[in-house]
């Protein structure tokens, strides 16, 4: 038997497209077509891809799916390079509309640090080293 290897974190969204926008700002180059679609993939360097499903298409193969209740089932993390780039990156996206969770701060294990939410409530951290080596 094979061993499964990790490849995948899937999200489940009510707008596709506004999520899509939200994750175009981080960098991910997803096509514009890509809006429509009711699945969307988007592969990282090393295979790891992050996928996109609208409500409809969970529940055409799910019928009883329902939105987590009580608390985030998962949240995704940006290295954003250095210090200063966490704070733009956060000001760019709380100035464009979306939530912040929690503003920037020096985190104690060494990092700079902020969340933010995507258009669907799921947190997304932000973060660098404090000190490059």
């Amino acid at each position: 038997m094979t061993n499964p290897s990790f490849s995948a974190i899937e999200l489940a969204v009510h707008d596709l497209a506004a999520s899509l926008a939200f994750y175009r700002r981080l960098g991910l180059d997803i096509p514009a077509e890509s809006d429509e679609a009711p699945h969307v993939e988007f592969e990282f360097p090393g295979g790891i891809r992050l996928l996109w499903d609208t409500i409809e298409t969970i529940r055409s193969f799910a019928p009883d799916w329902s939105k987590p209740e009580g608390g985030h089932r998962v949240s995704l993390g940006f290295d954003c390079g250095g210090p200063k780039d966490v704070d733009k990156v956060f000001d760019e996206l709380t100035d464009a509309g979306y939530r912040g969770r929690h503003t920037p701060w020096d985190a104690p294990w060494g990092q700079r640090y902020a969340t933010i939410d995507d258009p669907d409530g799921n947190p997304v951290d932000l973060f660098a080293p404090l000190t490059t080596t």
